[in-house]
């Protein structure tokens, strides 16, 4: 995977999923908008940062973050645009009110939602057609060798992929690496089968021009100090529970400030 530059920025991301009430995820809003709208990373370009707040917090969040670059994402959507789906939200609303991104095949979706590959592919044909970018979460079960998890997750990718490349909707993806195994546990998977993994995910988006644009990044117990010791082959970071303090978040941007000023020449 090759190291990231200055003109390649980090993708840094946090996913709430339901830890949060209402007027909790809003007041974390504005403490990351506000830490946004000032951290050297972001406003450089080093760091490309989305939030995924629940779905009756999308249109607040989406105020609070107006004067940011932060892009706003979803947790998930309906493979439907509209029509009798009780208790679906469509990406055609999704886009309306916003929303720049979609989360998809998270592995809490496929285990507790007995989501399928069919399912989750009209989910990513659903994000293209209504110009969202999808957020794929792969990942293997158990854990096995960066060799193996390799062959997984990129099949994985082609079958959540296929249907939307063969109606020519395709596009840039951000593919989420996150090892089963390694989500909620107290550290994350090792660092040399994180860096060979998202090498060979990064290296097979790179045979598939019609997802040209693509990024790779980490999640499963990610936290501080994984991207310096990934040094420059860790494409970004997609954080849970570590990040329900803003101030966590802080951290991985003076971590990728301090990357990006080493990538750059400058002293870090």
């Amino acid at each position: 995977m090759p190291a990231t530059t200055a003109a390649t920025p980090l993708t840094i991301g946090v996913s709430l999923k339901m830890y949060f009430g209402h007027a909790r995820t809003l007041e974390w809003t504005r403490a990351v908008a506000d830490i946004a709208r000032t951290h050297p990373a972001v406003q450089s370009g080093a760091v490309e940062l989305f939030v995924i707040p629940t779905f009756p917090a999308l249109v607040p969040v989406h105020a609070l973050l107006e004067s940011t670059s932060v892009l706003l994402g979803a947790q998930d959507l309906a493979w439907a645009d509209e029509g009798a789906f009780t208790g679906e939200v469509s990406g055609r609303e999704l886009r309306e009110i916003g929303v720049d991104l979609v989360e998809i095949g998270h592995a809490e979706r496929r285990s507790l939602f007995h989501e399928t590959d069919d399912e989750i592919a009209g989910k990513v044909h659903a994000a293209f057609r209504n110009h969202l970018r999808p957020l794929l979460c792969v990942g293997e079960a158990t854990r096995a060798s960066s060799q193996t998890a390799v062959a997984d997750v990129t099949a994985q990718l082609d079958r959540f992929t296929a249907t939307a490349v063969a109606d020519g909707l395709a596009g840039p993806v951000i593919v989420a690496y996150e090892p089963v195994w390694a989500i909620g546990a107290p550290q994350p998977a090792p660092d040399d089968h994180i860096v060979d993994v998202l090498a060979g995910i990064a290296a097979h988006l790179a045979s598939r021009p019609e997802l040209a644009g693509s990024t790779v990044i980490y999640g499963g117990s990610a936290g501080p100090g994984l991207l310096t010791r990934g040094q420059g082959r860790i494409g970004g970071l997609f954080l849970g529970r570590f990040a329900h303090d803003p101030d966590a978040i802080r951290t991985i941007l003076d971590e990728a400030e301090a990357l990006a000023a080493t990538q750059d020449g400058a002293p870090a």
